[in-house]
């Protein structure tokens, strides 16, 4: 984690609370960015090692089934 400069410190502390309420408001959407775009980050190297293992595209016939599976699944697990 990066230090936070005192002098922003300083300039926050001296805020109306509206405006810290907004201060906040952005650094939660910032932060919100960054885990977007590490999800991206993660979810592209996902698709290039599934691409490089070379398999061949599913049926419809297995989507369908691993479809029902799942479903089977979720049921069981609410009974």
């Amino acid at each position: 984690m990066a230090a936070i400069e005192p002098a922003l410190i300083e300039k926050l502390q001296k805020l109306p609370p509206q405006r810290l309420a907004e201060v906040k408001d952005f650094v939660e959407f910032l932060a919100a960015r960054e885990e977007r775009a590490a999800a991206g980050a993660r979810l592209g190297e996902s698709l290039a090692r599934l691409d490089a293992l070379n398999l061949p595209p599913l049926s419809d016939e297995e989507i369908a089934a691993e479809i029902q599976a799942a479903r089977q699944d979720r049921t069981a697990r609410r009974a």
